[in-house]
């Protein structure tokens, strides 16, 4: 108790002598910035035994804001779009959000990883845990969740990078469940599954395998079978790659009633098979890519391929872009369509551009089609089929 009473005193003396200093010491204005540690830890700069105890343990103590900025990456894109039709003899012209996408990478080691993707026009796209089994090498990553399939060579690409606003080919938007297969229905070319991906031989070798759930995105399986694919990469040198692909699986109908381009029953289940060939040249004069695709669901098969390419004019930041592309839906049933573009594009900034495009098709699928009938209207018009496209692309990384 005597020790608690001398100790209070002592302090109690120590603050009327700084008082009295204080009283006797005359006031200057000073403008000048004060540091930080001296505003932190104490007010009165002769003192320092705050400041002594302090710094040792901040010193060792992790900057947290730096070592958040490292591990995660926030990126993002939007797409806006006007479009002009002239289809089935009929004009129809609309502004257009085509895709406003925010995705999250988070490193939680040096070589575990998760990302979260969601497109605020329609759902949630990718969920995803990679795990690489070698420190600072490609050699084997092994990723589970909802991610991009690795079938076709197109479909894995970002729309960010493709020279068409439509994006992709009439045969990887059909093969690859990006929309057009009503039987599939829309899964934005993702699906759940596991991956064993990586690269070799210094980069010019890379693989993908994958076992998948073979339905529609943020579902339960809809079988008790696994869809599998194996995605082959060879650079040989610097710009060219040569891809091949291969799935097998089986698909469930998804439609009340039997399809009008394949023949499949409503609720019937099938296989489904694909495959492609082809890869990408780049260089400073041109940038190709292209494939040769085939599909077979149930006995129908399909067959296509397509070659896109952007060429600079001269201009900084300015390219003209062309695509030719054709895709049988069903090559016994003759539902061929062929499609050209031709258009400009100029980069502004880094990852941003505006695209103007002319888009022709030989025929187009019957968008007024009952879809409790499908013997209501034909499945496809045949005839000249124009449209006009401009669209601005902002992305960050």
């Amino acid at each position: 108790m005597l020790n608690k009473k001398i100790t209070l005193l002592a302090l109690c003396v120590a603050a009327v002598q700084n008082m009295s200093a204080l009283d006797n010491e005359s006031f200057v204005e000073d403008n000048s910035f004060t540091p930080v540690e001296e505003t932190s830890y104490h007010q009165d700069p002769q003192s320092k035994t705050m400041k002594q105890v302090l710094e040792p343990v901040m010193e060792k103590a992790p900057d947290w804001t730096k070592d958040v900025a490292d591990r995660i990456k926030l990126h993002g894109y939007a797409q806006g779009a006007y479009i002009y039709n002239n289809a089935n003899g009929e004009n129809s012209n609309s502004f257009d959000m085509k895709r406003v996408i925010f995705w999250v990478d988070a490193r939680i080691t040096q070589r575990w990883s998760f990302s979260f993707m969601h497109d605020f026009m329609s759902v949630v796209q990718e969920y995803y845990t990679d795990f690489s089994f070698f420190k600072n090498k490609k050699y084997l990553t092994v990723r589970f969740g909802q991610f991009k399939h690795a079938s076709t060579y197109e479909n894995p690409l970002s729309p960010t990078g493709l020279e068409t606003i439509d994006v992709y080919s009439e045969g990887v938007v059909y093969l690859a469940g990006c929309g057009s297969d009503r039987m599939f229905g829309t899964s934005y070319g993702r699906e759940m599954g596991l991956a064993l991906y990586g690269e070799a031989f210094k980069g010019k070798f890379a693989y993908n395998f994958q076992v998948l759930n073979g339905c529609i995105i943020n579902t339960f399986d809809n079988n008790n079978q696994k869809d599998m694919v194996l995605r082959l990469e060879y650079r040989p040198v610097k710009g060219l790659n040569i891809v091949a692909t291969g799935r097998v699986g089986r698909g469930q109908n998804m439609l009340p009633y039997e399809s009008a381009v394949t023949g499949i029953g409503a609720g019937e289940r099938y296989v489904r098979n694909r495959y492609s060939f082809g890869g990408a040249y780049d260089c400073k004069w041109i940038r190709l890519h292209g494939e040769y695709l085939e599909g077979k669901d149930g006995s129908a098969i399909s067959r296509g391929g397509y070659l896109t390419g952007s060429v600079p004019l001269g201009l900084e930041g300015f390219e003209g872009i062309f695509s030719y592309d054709y895709f049988n839906y069903n090559v016994s049933r003759g539902y061929d369509q062929h499609k050209a573009v031709v258009g400009l594009q100029y980069w502004f900034f880094k990852k941003c551009r505006v695209q103007a495009q002319y888009v022709y098709k030989s025929a187009v699928v019957n968008s007024g089609a009952n879809l409790l009938d499908p013997n209501s209207l034909p499945v496809y018009v045949r005839g000249a089929n124009h449209g006009v496209q401009v669209q601005l692309q902002v992305r960050f990384n």
